[in-house]
């Protein structure tokens, strides 16, 4: 199991932040397109290598972003129509979400029912800060990628109100 620290450090700019382990050493480094159309997000590990590409296209009636890991694979989480509280679509992410993923305490799970990942946000931080638990490490790409893609979309949404 690996234990990262997610501080969010989003600006409307350009963005350039690190993903720390439990033990305060540089696991992965995001940084943020500046004034590039689409919006993306790079996401490297250590040693400088690119991990996964997030993208947000500009002309959709709803919100939605393309994650595509270096492995090949991608999946895509969009925004639904709804009238009460945000809803979120996953396609492709071979996973399962249990819990509440937009108040980022929620779990991933394969489809043997095993927990692959916890994300909880931290309370009484002046940025939002998560902490995620990866369990099973072939996971950790997706699962950090997924988790800078939910604190882009919840920076949006709270610059927006």
């Amino acid at each position: 199991m690996k234990t990262y620290l997610v501080k969010q450090k989003f600006r409307l700019g350009g963005e350039r932040f690190d993903i720390k382990d439990d033990r305060g050493n540089v696991e992965y480094q995001v940084e943020g397109s500046f004034f590039q159309i689409p919006k993306t997000f790079t996401i490297y590990d250590s040693q400088g290598r690119t991990v996964s590409r997030i993208t947000k296209p500009v002309l959709t009636l709803l919100p939605h972003f393309e994650i595509q890991l270096a492995n090949g694979s991608s999946f895509y989480i969009r925004k639904k129509w709804t009238f009460w509280r945000d809803k979120y679509q996953f396609d492709n992410l071979g996973l399962r979400v249990e819990g509440n993923i937009w108040d980022l305490d929620f779990r991933l799970l394969d489809d043997r029912g095993q927990t692959v990942a916890e994300i909880s946000k931290e309370l009484f931080h002046l940025t939002s800060t998560y902490q995620v638990a990866v369990y099973d490490d072939q996971y950790a790409d997706l699962v950090i990628s997924l988790c800078v893609a939910i604190d882009y979309v919840e920076m949006l949404e709270s610059s927006s109100s």
